[in-house]
């Protein structure tokens, strides 16, 4: 029959705090590190809500509008991008080749207030605005008053 045994970490409380701290240390540095050396980064994302829309703003600062593919699908909206560049140089007795490559994506669950027949997107400088028009019936509507008989 097995015994169960709670890890007593009073009883090695170094031996607990230095897993933990090396193995965070270790995946974020990694992470960082890689992800960076990769060029895929996720772009920073603003959304704001007005009355009749929401408004999203990505930063994706050289990129071209073509690298972007913006899609709703089972009501959710996905945008991501890709771009590849490359640069070869050739003399007499080397030739150097340099790849890069850049892509992320995001997804957003959209809210059933979003005409998602009607939103529109422009890149320029450097920043993706896209508009999520709201449904009529999502609008706040201005009081009415009642007439009393």
């Amino acid at each position: 029959m097995g015994n169960l045994m709670k890890w007593n970490e009073s009883l090695f409380p170094n031996v607990s705090r230095l897993f933990d701290d090396f193995f965070r240390n270790e995946l974020t540095d990694w992470t960082t590190r890689n992800f960076a050396a990769m060029g895929t980064t996720m772009p920073a994302v603003n959304i704001k809500e007005t009355d009749d829309d929401f408004l999203i703003e990505v930063a994706a600062p050289g990129m071209n509008k073509k690298d972007f593919n913006v899609e709703v699908d089972n009501g959710m909206l996905v945008i991501s991008a890709e771009r590849e560049m490359s640069d070869e140089e050739k003399n007499d007795n080397y030739t150097r080749k340099e790849f890069s490559y850049q892509s992320f994506k995001r997804s957003f669950m959209l809210p059933e207030s979003v005409d998602a027949e009607k939103i529109n997107a422009k890149y320029t400088d450097g920043i993706l605005r896209l508009s999520l028009p709201k449904k009529p019936e999502a609008k706040p509507q201005p009081a009415k008053t009642i007439k009393i008989s």
